[in-house]
């Protein structure tokens, strides 16, 4: 088992006035997604940079922990990451 760590920005907008989740953006570095997520919630109703860490053979999620979050994020964001 081989775990691999990767970064992602996700944007959220408002569909049918519910903010809902948008296609995560990938990033190279912890900073970089923050960097990425601050940047874009200038034009996002809110952003989050999250740190993915996933079996690189099977894709099975290892773990997600939220790096910072900017704007409006849903509040039950957190928990589904976990699943």
């Amino acid at each position: 088992m081989t775990l691999r760590t990767s970064f992602m920005v996700q944007t959220f907008g408002i569909h049918r006035k519910q903010l809902r989740p948008n296609r995560p953006e990938p990033a190279s570095t912890a900073s970089g997604a923050l960097k990425k997520a601050e940047a874009m919630a200038g034009r996002m109703p809110g952003t989050a940079a999250l740190q993915i860490v996933a079996d690189d053979e099977t894709g099975e999620l290892e773990s997600a922990t939220i790096l910072g979050q900017f704007g409006q994020v849903p509040d039950d964001f957190a928990e589904s990451l976990t699943g």
